[in-house]
Parts: structure tokens; C-alpha cells; sequence
């Protein structure tokens, strides 16, 4: 396997930077034509996916989480490159890494199965001149990941879990206006999750149906609830069974746009950004990026 690792170093709050000699060693003991690089600041993924694709190298690989897939992702598709993405799931959510079934383990376990995968060509969102690989979200999902900051000594989905619990507590509803073809409302939600993927937090199955191969983006609106319906529904959330709850629509577009009386919060892949306007167009571009899957 000829490829090009991008590491990042920060992901899954350090266990990337202890993972780093394991991984170059699993790399020196193949022999094939890998090179491992390091991101050293917020947004290197993308920079160095991109010089990546531009050198030819036939396979990129994500070492790290979602936010180290959203860029090196990026990177590929600013260039347009025919370079197919790998992932080596070394993050706290691993959301993205699901969908390919390569599942997590030592390093040199993965470098393995990564040989041994086929190319499947997966659906990507757009939005506010950005991908995104698995989900998009505004209203709840963002301010959980804020919370998250206070929590330092939680890891993988516990941690969004209480996160989630925290956030609630003083959590305010947002009011949007959606519109699809398949379906539009206007009025106060808590939370809008448009997604490519089964699951957001590394766990919530809030589009347990998506599949990034559809040519849809799968979307789920939640409304606003009480204390007692969250604690109620949460775990139906988790577990994928809500759709036939009365607060919540699921539906499948492929394109979805909103309103809001303000600028809005929102998450790419788990990457927060604040979208200062009043509009925004999601938009999916079907079978736009190779990745590299389980056989």
C-alpha cells in the first residue's frame, strides 16, 4: 500500500501523541511506501491533504478523529484529487470511521485491514463553502461540544454523554424556518442534525438509517421537549428507536436549507463554526469521495 498518513497529534485528547511510536513502527515493518506526517496547527489536515493529492499519493489517511477526517477530507476535495481516503480511528467520537468497518485497534492491526479494504464511493455534504463527511448540525449538537471542554477527564462517548445531560440544563431551544421538498416547518427546535452518517457524539444513532452510499442526506429534527421527555428519550436516541416519537421528523433530501433570525452555531463533523447570516444552503454531492472500506 502506497499512502500518505496525516496524524494529528491532539486527537482523542492526547491518545494520538501516545500512539505516534507504535504507529511509525507498524509503518517501518511493512515496508511499502507509506510516509507518516504531523498536523502542527488547527487546519494542517486540510493544508496537507491537499500537498498530498497534488504528489499523487493513491491513499490518504486520516490518523486521528472526526475533525481530522473533516479536514483531510477537505484538503482532497479542494484539489479534486482521485486519492482515496484511509482512517485510522484514533479519536474521541470515531463517528466517520464507523462507516468504513475498520473498526479500532493497535496500530498496526489497522495498517493491516487499511491493505486489505475496497474503495466505496460515500456521499459528501456541502455547506457554507466546506464539506463535511458525516453530519452537520445546529442547536444542541454544538453546545454539547462546547461543554465538553469542561469535562477533561471523560473520553469517547461517555463524555458526550454527560455532556449532553449538562448541556440540557440550561439549553434554550433555537427558532428556525426548514425547508425541503420532502418537508419544511418553521418554529422552535432543539436540534437539526443533516447527516451522511448513522451517528453524531460517537454514539446517538440520530439517522440510524443513513447510509453514505444513497445519494441522500438523511435529516432528523427534534422539537423542543421538557426535562422529563429528554431523560425519556435520550436513550431511545442512543439506541436508534425515536423516529416515532412525537417531537421528532426524520426524512431523507437532498438539499435543505434554513432560516434563523440570527447567526447560528453549528457543527461540521464536530467541528464547530458560527455562520454570521441568516441563510444557509446544505447541499449533498453524491459519490464524490473514494474510501477506503472493509472487504
Amino acid at each position: 500500500m502506497d499512502a500518505c498518513i496525516i496524524l494529528n497529534p491532539e486527537a482523542g485528547r492526547g491518545r494520538a501523541r501516545r500512539l505516534r511510536q507504535a504507529l511509525g513502527e507498524a509503518i517501518a515493518d511493512r515496508g511499502d511506501e507509506i510516509t507518516l506526517r504531523e498536523t502542527t496547527h488547527a487546519g494542517h489536515e486540510r493544508e496537507m491533504a491537499a500537498a498530498a493529492a497534488r504528489e499523487g499519493w493513491p491513499v490518504v489517511v486520516a490518523a486521528g478523529g472526526d475533525g481530522t477526517v473533516h479536514g483531510v477530507v477537505n484538503g482532497l476535495l479542494d484539489v479534486d484529487a482521485d486519492a482515496a481516503l484511509g482512517v485510522i480511528p484514533i479519536g474521541t467520537g470515531n463517528d466517520f470511521a464507523k462507516l468504513t468497518g475498520m473498526g479500532r485497534g493497535a496500530p498496526h492491526v489497522t495498517i493491516e485491514r487499511l491493505t486489505r479494504a475496497v474503495v466505496r464511493r460515500f456521499d459528501v455534504g456541502h455547506a457554507a463553502g466546506e464539506y463535511f463527511a458525516n453530519g452537520l448540525g445546529l442547536g444542541f449538537g454544538p453546545a454539547v461540544i462546547r461543554h465538553m471542554t469542561d469535562l477533561p477527564r471523560l473520553r469517547g462517548f461517555a463524555l458526550y454523554l454527560v455532556a449532553a445531560y449538562r448541556t440540557f440544563a440550561d439549553y434554550r431551544p433555537i427558532v428556525v424556518s426548514l425547508e425541503a421538498a420532502e418537508h419544511r416547518e418553521t418554529g422552535p427546535v432543539m436540534l437539526v442534525e443533516i447527516a451522511i452518517g448513522t451517528t453524531a457524539g460517537g454514539g446517538f444513532r440520530l439517522t440510524p438509517d443513513a447510509d453514505p452510499t444513497d445519494g441522500m442526506l438523511d435529516v432528523c429534527v427534534i422539537r423542543q421537549i421538557g426535562r422529563l421527555e429528554f431523560l425519556r428519550y435520550l436513550p431511545k436516541v442512543v439506541r436508534g428507536t425515536h423516529a416515532g416519537l412525537p417531537p421528532v421528523t426524520v426524512f431523507r433530501t437532498a438539499r435543505i436549507s434554513w432560516h434563523a433570525r440570527r447567526p447560528l452555531d453549528l457543527h461540521m463533523d464536530g467541528e464547530l463554526r458560527t455562520i454570521d447570516a441568516d441563510h444557509l444552503d446544505v447541499t449533498l454531492e453524491p459519490a464524490r469521495l473514494g474510501v477506503l472500506c472493509a472487504g
